[in-house]
């Protein structure tokens, strides 16, 4: 393959891993050994350590990674959302497209935000407790490395985007990864640990299709995310060392990041990705291209998933007319240039809950648009400084920094929607979280009642077959 400097455009891949939580990635100084081979990978080149997904989930997370937009610029921002993507906005897929490249899309069709592939593969990337074990990143791997050979072999390079469900529930990793951080009795019933998760009745029955009958012990679920980490830690290695054996990995431009982060038992948002705590909110993100990007840094500085598409523009030396981007490239951090882009950002969330905030390096406001089914206040403020974990609303005890805040994201929406002439799409949900006609919650008991995941009849099926 001819390598950038012989003028011909660098590849480019994105590894976008669903539901990886920086905290836990031992890159980002996770105790356990979770991701040994992206912390070699890493040192090969760029690490930001305070990447924020401002828009969760999944929909609106990608929306913005893969389009340079903010959640103005997209107009997505719910999980369900109705229709494409904005017209007027390119994907990072039609942009590459334009510029010459192959664009092939693993795992990730359908989303608004993929649109503009030339070729779109699935894999097997769910799972069951009376399915068995899931090895997902394994079948990925099955359907990305011959489908990369055949890229890497074309005279035109490429753009491919590959969707990692790892650590997405069902946490369902392989041997030996599903002991790897857990030693003790899943089901003692002296642990009540899990009581409260399987009696929440909106999950309760997703829950029951994927964990161990009698599961009692909350270290044992999150031992099972982790191995999942690591498990796909493994498996993405073996992209790399593929990618080394066709000669392309140097001229790849490779990016590690994820959608959102998970909750896991934090915030009572029992083993999910919503709410926009930091554990949802703080991703991991890597880039990785010799050429351009030096070895072994580690950057402090703020960034969103609206930086990702102009960074790699500038990269690979992309030229996209007629795009103006919300984000702006990441590399004048790289170069020392900027110390950081915005430190306080508008942040939303439209999951299973609906609201949105304020962050700031020392404060987080959030702010519901409706009842939430967790029965959680209308207004949360946590400082961020003396209380990083979030365990403390102090919205009541500081109403004067609640004000301030909320004047700073009103003024921030005032501003986006002048700019954009686009009403802010937190207000223009419907009927959001996928129940037609029920329209906004009207308390938390109804959104309790209402919604729900998974099948009651085919979890207790599931129970009882795995327990005989």
């Amino acid at each position: 393959m001819a390598s950038s400097g012989s003028g011909r455009k660098p590849n480019i891949l994105v590894i976008g891993i669903d539901s990886l939580r920086a905290d836990h990635m031992s890159l980002y100084g996770y105790p356990r050994f979770t991701t040994p081979h992206m912390d070699v990978f890493a040192e090969e080149g760029a690490v930001f350590e305070n990447t924020f997904s401002a828009h969760i989930p999944t929909t609106s997370g990608y929306g913005s990674m893969l389009t340079g937009m903010d959640c103005f610029g997209t107009q997505i921002v719910a999980l369900r959302h109705q229709g494409g993507i904005r017209d007027g906005v390119k994907t990072l897929a039609e942009i590459c497209k334009e510029a010459g490249y192959n664009t092939t899309c693993v795992g990730f069709g359908g989303n608004p935000a993929s649109r503009g592939f030339d070729k779109y593969l699935e894999f097997a990337g769910w799972g069951s407790w009376n399915e068995g074990r899931s090895p997902k990143a394994e079948n990925l791997n099955a359907v990305a490395i011959p489908e990369m050979e055949r890229l890497a072999a074309d005279d035109k390079p490429f753009m491919m985007l590959l969707r990692h469900m790892d650590p997405h529930a069902p946490y369902l990793p392989p041997a030996p990864y599903e002991r790897a951080f857990y030693h003790g009795d899943e089901c003692d019933p002296a642990n009540k640990s899990m009581d409260p998760v399987m009696t929440f009745k909106p999950f309760c029955d997703f829950f029951a299709a994927w964990m161990p009958p009698g599961i009692a012990d909350k270290d044992y679920v999150i031992a099972q995310y982790d191995g999942a980490v690591a498990y796909m830690d493994a498996s993405i290695q073996a992209i790399f060392t593929a990618m080394e054996t066709m000669g392309i990995l140097d001229e790849t431009i490779v990016v590690i990041n994820s959608d959102h982060g998970e909750t896991l038992y934090d915030h009572e948002c029992w083993f999910d990705h919503h709410g926009m705590y930091d554990c949802t909110l703080h991703v991991p993100l890597v880039i990785r291209y010799p050429a351009k990007v030096p070895a072994g840094v580690r950057l402090s500085g703020y960034n969103q998933h609206k930086d990702l598409v102009p960074t790699l523009l500038e990269l690979a030396e992309i030229e996209a007319p007629g795009c103006a981007f919300d984000g702006t490239s990441l590399m004048d951090m790289v170069r020392g240039e900027e110390a950081s882009h915005d430190s306080s950002f508008y942040i939303t969330e439209c999951t299973w809950m609906r609201k949105h905030g304020w962050r700031t390096p020392e404060w987080k406001l959030m702010v519901a648009l409706e009842p939430d089914f967790h029965f959680k206040p209308e207004v949360e403020l946590y400082n961020l400084i003396t209380d990083p974990e979030e365990n403390e609303n102090v919205a009541e005890a500081q109403p004067e920094v609640v004000a301030y805040l909320r004047a700073q994201m009103d003024a921030w929406i005032a501003r986006r929607e002048a700019e954009t002439g686009l009403p802010n799409p937190m207000h223009h949900q419907g009927d959001w979280h996928g129940h037609a006609g029920v329209g906004p919650f009207k308390t938390s008991q109804q959104a309790y009642d209402t919604m729900h995941i998974g099948d009651p009849n085919q979890a207790a099926k599931l129970q009882s077959e795995a327990r005989k």
